[in-house]
């Protein structure tokens, strides 16, 4: 009866964590959010373009100027426009584009699936290339392949990715004509595959339509490649410092005294143990790849949230770059989170 009793109570006790953990959890989650809604807002309101003009336009009587005004709850407390806007967004209403006359969220879901698929391709490029590259270097350092690697990755962080856009455009299209061109698809295929998730090389494996799908691919493997390229210099970089610290560690000394293969001792132990930062490395770069591939979409006219942003900030469509912008930092915030639950599930001391 006591062990029941016992049992019940770590049970209990175990459940209460559990609680804690969740909620602690689900409250930083919120005041993060909050957090964001709150710097945007700011943000639209210091930024000195006038939205109701933009909306009006500049030969509007000053009558038609104070209704707009109205209209738009500029005339109310700072505090209630922020609740009425965190309402609006919290139901996924950023608003009307003027460049575009639709409402943002369409707009939203018709560019993001092209960053998201660019972004992707990028990362799965930098993680396997730059994780092997990391821990082949950390295990031969100060070798010729460590000097490579380490020279991939000053290259990678020093090189302007417009300039390599432009040149790599010259050169595997202009030149050699081995890649597609600018665009996501070139004109002959354009609008034939249906569009069920919004990214081409998906559809297009959907549909089966593999000529849509190698134009596609044609189109964005350039973009794709020197994305991953910045993306291969950060993860082969983190990875070799990580590796560094586990090799030197004292259980991997005692490991090779056991008698264990290099490629265990390399693979089976340390590299396991740097699962646990990788991964935060390997998200802070899928994050940065969607909101700083601007410069990418602009030289290779990828229409995708960064190009979409750049636009709507230089028309002054402050709807559009607010839309995207928490669009952006709510990606950031999902990546974060689904990065601690993976934490919980591969390092049992997390839990």
């Amino acid at each position: 009866m006591a062990l029941t009793d016992t049992t019940g109570s770590h049970r209990v006790a175990r459940l209460r964590r559990r609680a804690r953990s969740v909620g602690g959890l689900a409250l930083s989650l919120a005041l993060t959010l909050l957090g964001l809604l709150l710097v945007t807002f700011i943000i639209g309101r210091v930024m000195p373009i006038d939205p109701v003009l933009k909306v009006v336009g500049e030969r509007a009587t000053q009558a038609q100027y104070d209704a707009a005004y109205q209209a738009m709850g500029l005339d109310r407390p700072l505090w209630e426009q922020f609740l009425r806007y965190m309402g609006d967004v919290l139901r996924g209403d950023f608003g009307r584009s003027i460049s575009t006359g639709h409402p943002v969220i369409d707009d939203l879901r018709r560019v993001f699936p092209a960053t998201v698929e660019l972004a992707s391709l990028g990362t799965l490029i930098g993680v396997f290339v730059g994780v092997p590259l990391g821990v082949i270097a950390a295990a031969r350092r100060g070798g010729w392949l460590d000097q490579i690697a380490r020279v991939v990755a000053l290259v990678g962080y020093s090189m302007p990715i417009f300039w390599l856009g432009l040149m790599g455009l010259l050169l595997f299209y202009g030149i050699l004509g081995w890649v597609g061109g600018p665009g996501r698809q070139g004109i002959i295929y354009d609008g034939m595959v249906p569009p069920v998730t919004g990214m081409i090389l998906v559809d297009s494996l959907i549909a089966g339509d593999w000529g849509s799908f190698r134009d596609a691919f044609s189109h964005i493997i350039l973009p794709a490649s020197l994305l991953g390229y910045f993306s291969l210099a950060y993860i082969s970089r983190m990875t070799r410092s990580f590796m560094l610290e586990q090799l030197s560690a004292e259980y991997i000394t005692t490991a090779r005294v056991k008698g264990l293969s290099e490629r265990r001792v390399i693979w089976g132990h340390a590299f396991r143990n740097i699962l646990v930062p990788l991964i935060t490395v390997i998200a802070l770069s899928f994050g940065s790849l969607l909101e700083g591939s601007v410069l990418t979409e602009i030289v290779f006219s990828w229409p995708g949230i960064g190009q979409y942003i750049t636009k709507a900030l230089l028309s002054g469509d402050m709807n559009a770059v607010l839309g995207g912008t928490v669009l952006i930092g709510t990606c950031f915030v999902g990546l974060n989170l689904l990065s601690d639950i993976l934490y919980r599930l591969l390092d049992p001391r997390a839990k």
